[in-house]
């Protein structure tokens, strides 16, 4: 059960906080998930709620936000809209990483500190068609070029989350004259910021994923706010996307109590009793139970892990491992739960279709699991070969 990981009163006071929206979060999903319409209204309320300052520092007016944290409250959510959970949780994971790491200037901290109280939402923006997920290391066809007042930048970028509500845009650049990819702010309201309404998928439809139109938007020079050399890896043990994992453990926990509930409530004429008294279904609510219970202690404890800032530089596996087994193991469960319930769970007005098709779009959050798999078996051949006193 979820509430054996809350450990302190903050959390606690979250959690509480964030049910008592449960009815209002879920009241339009189904009909977000069809018309493809973003959940503005959850979003808003969590805006209002002050849950999108918790990633600020201290330093900065927050509170002390852990990664715990964040896998706590971005699973509560996502047990009650999948698509409002991923969709924050872009947001909280963005913003913590730049606060924790202080990845910008002073003066940058502070602007964007600003305007995270008083509403701001930002998201990064660096898929792009043609050079797929940036984890694989292409060089964006977004480009930026110095000019006298700052910079001018041209592109597109893709999936980008909460497209509709986004106040600020955090776009990846090729930089020709440094031969950097440098990441630049970009306010919604600027000149040749356009969204295109293309967001057509069978999971996560009311992410609303649009097209972002980079056309000749320019911004000061401060707005360059990350920049590294093409040839140097960014820094991969970000402990903060553990947020998508956990998005998707949300997902698998409402399928499993929509199969339970079902499973107390279905009483075929054919039999005496409801189905829960039947072995074959208490078979599968104890594997989905069980199932449940490994990939939420995997997230959790390889979250709480990683909060040791010793640690943090070794996990990059463990962080990979973490997004894997919850991922799969969600889509699992929710299998298992939709063969609980049979035909009926693929009745477009039944919860289980969204959650399976919803559930499948962590697959396609990086890390990918053959980048995840490869990566863990040329660590484990690299250290046998140390360990063995090998060579190449």
């Amino acid at each position: 059960m979820k509430e054996l990981f809350i450990t302190n009163e903050h959390q606690k006071q979250w959690v509480d906080t964030l049910e008592k929206e449960r009815d209002a979060f879920q009241a339009n999903r189904q009909y977000n998930d069809e018309h493809s319409s973003f959940p503005k209204s959850n979003v808003e309320t969590l805006v209002r709620l002050g849950y999108t300052k918790l990633p600020l520092t201290e330093e900065y007016g927050g509170t002390g936000f852990t990664v715990t944290d964040l896998v706590l409250f971005q699973e509560t959510i996502g047990s009650m809209d999948s698509a409002t959970a991923l969709a924050i949780g872009w947001h909280q994971g963005v913003v913590a990483e730049i606060f924790a790491e202080k990845l910008w200037s002073d003066e940058m901290l502070e602007e964007l500190a600003e305007a995270l109280k008083n509403g701001a939402l930002i998201n990064r923006a660096q898929s792009e068609a043609k050079t797929g997920s940036p984890t694989r290391g292409g060089i964006p066809g977004t480009v930026a070029k110095r000019t006298e007042n700052g910079w001018v930048i041209d592109g597109r970028k893709s999936f980008t989350t909460m497209s509709p509500v986004l106040t600020h845009f955090l776009i990846s650049a090729w930089v020709e004259e440094t031969e950097t990819i440098s990441t630049f702010l970009i306010p919604r309201e600027a000149s040749g910021v356009s969204i295109e309404e293309n967001w057509n998928m069978l999971g996560m439809r009311a992410t609303e994923s649009h097209d972002l139109l980079l056309q000749s938007v320019e911004v000061p020079e401060r707005y360059l706010v990350e920049e590294r050399p093409f040839e140097r890896s960014r820094k991969v043990a970000n402990n903060w996307n553990l947020h998508i994992p956990a998005c998707y453990l949300g997902i698998a926990q409402a399928a499993r109590d929509e199969a339970v509930h079902f499973s107390l409530v279905h009483q075929p004429n054919s039999i005496q009793t409801a189905i829960c008294e039947l072995p074959n279904v208490q078979q599968h609510i104890g594997e989905i139970d069980i199932e449940l219970s490994q990939i939420r202690h995997t997230l959790y404890s390889i979250a709480r892990l990683s909060e040791d800032p010793e640690k943090l530089p070794q996990m990059q596996q463990q962080l990979a491992i973490a997004k894997y087994t919850v991922t799969n193991g969600a889509i699992r469960i929710v299998d298992r739960a939709m063969r609980l319930v049979g035909a009926k769970s693929l009745q477009m007005e039944n919860p289980l279709q969204q959650h399976y098709r919803d559930v499948r779009a962590g697959l396609h959050n990086p890390p990918m699991d053959d980048m995840t798999i490869i990566n863990v078996a040329k660590e484990a051949i690299a250290r046998m070969k140390r360990s063995s006193d090998l060579v190449d």
